[in-house]
């Protein structure tokens, strides 16, 4: 019986060209996440949000920075890395990122959601479907990242402990279930009905995800209380149309104003809009960017 011929390179291109590639759209995730104006609470070419101690410029640098770790995490995934490389190559990136930025934790959920999605594509080596990008996370990694040390000084640790938060190490083992059910099914939706918008989409399932995941970092600066206020004001901004009304910037204006106010800033649904932005881009590998 002859053996099955392996599958083709991502994109039709070389292994290293194919962990570049899948690198790049990483990176440019993180970019158009930082540019989508009026996601509420968050830093953005406009404004630093609710932030005092980060902003656009030093997001887009660190962004930049990523790009070649992002390299690594494609290339781990092509060589089928065991969690446990894929997690001391996440740790030794983060390290490297906060003594850049002074102890400043810029893009930590994205260095792990990112980069397990970038191992994931590199793993798949042919076109890529969203699907089954959240399917090899899920088989391939999925128990081993629900079997590792949980960091007990994280957001996400003490959020688990106060409010029994599942937080992004669940969302990891799941697939990223948000990412596939929620923001990208807001994203391909908006983008058809405002295609001139390049805002719109992105703005749109930032509020989808908000008002339907309990976001750690909410409930870090707010709590309970924090997170229900946060994920009401989503779905009523959602559920008077959202970018559909002629109004949507107005209204997406003022619930950053009101997140602002709060000191409510939904990080995590962030760090998820971008690796929505990621799988969305790499499964259409053809279009221009």
């Amino acid at each position: 019986m002859t053996a099955a011929a392996p599958a083709p390179p991502a994109f039709g291109t070389s292994r290293p060209e194919a962990s570049r590639m899948i690198a790049d759209r990483a990176a440019d995730a993180l970019l158009k996440e930082l540019d989508a104006w009026r996601k509420p609470g968050l830093v953005s070419r406009i404004d630093s949000g609710s932030h005092n101690d980060m902003d656009a410029d030093l997001l887009a640098t660190s962004a930049e920075t990523l790009r070649s770790f992002f390299v690594e995490f494609a290339a781990a995934g092509q060589h089928d890395a065991p969690m446990e490389e894929l997690r001391e190559l996440g740790l030794r990136v983060e390290a490297a990122m906060l003594a850049a930025r002074g102890g400043v934790n810029m893009h930590r959920g994205a260095i792990f959601g990112l980069g397990l999605l970038c191992a994931a594509a590199g793993y798949m080596q042919s076109a890529i479907v969203p699907s089954r990008v959240a399917e090899v996370l899920r088989r391939r990694w999925g128990h081993a990242i629900m079997r590792g040390p949980s960091p007990l000084f994280s957001h996400g640790a003490a959020a688990l402990r106060q409010h029994g938060a599942g937080g992004a190490r669940a969302e990891a083992a799941a697939g990223f279930c948000s990412v596939h059910e929620i923001g990208l099914p807001a994203l391909q939706r908006d983008r058809l009905l405002r295609p001139d918008d390049r805002d719109a989409a992105a703005v749109q399932a930032c509020f989808a995800l908000i008002a339907t995941v309990q976001d750690t970092n909410l409930l870090h600066r707010g709590g309970a209380e924090g997170q229900q206020i946060a994920a009401a004001m989503a779905e009523a901004f959602l559920g008077r149309g959202g970018v559909g009304m002629m109004d949507w910037r107005e209204r997406a204006a003022a619930a950053h104003a009101a997140f602002v106010a709060l000191g409510l800033s939904p990080g995590g649904c962030a760090d998820l809009l971008a690796m929505t932005l990621f799988v969305d881009s790499i499964s259409r590998p053809g279009e221009r960017q």
